[in-house]
């Protein structure tokens, strides 16, 4: 069950992480509440997660897949550019997070 809140704590990151670029400053009332409500319950995830999964492994897991998602939705959305280099670059940081799994 950790592993899982730990993953949607992971895709919660990168919800805030959006919101929070999108929120231009906290001016922007949606993307704030947005931000709010998911940094809380993704930090809550995290949490939760931590109190059976040592802390190095739920911390890089959790990073991983918010920074995976952050840029991915970013590249869908024409934010950033597609390049073969960054999604060789995404591939390593998906491989090492199931790595972990797979170590744990």
């Amino acid at each position: 069950m950790s592993w899982i809140v730990l993953l949607v704590s992971g895709v919660l990151e990168a919800v805030w992480a959006t919101a929070l670029g999108r929120s231009e400053g906290f001016t922007r009332l949606t993307p704030t509440v947005v931000f709010g409500v998911s940094v809380v319950a993704s930090m809550a995830g995290l949490a939760y997660a931590m109190r059976e999964l040592p802390t190095g492994t739920a911390y890089a897991v959790w990073v991983g897949v918010g920074a995976t998602l952050t840029v991915a939705y970013a590249m869908v959305t024409g934010e950033e550019p597609v390049t073969v280099v960054r999604l060789l670059l995404l591939t390593g940081i998906v491989a090492c997070v199931a790595g972990l799994k797979f170590l744990h």
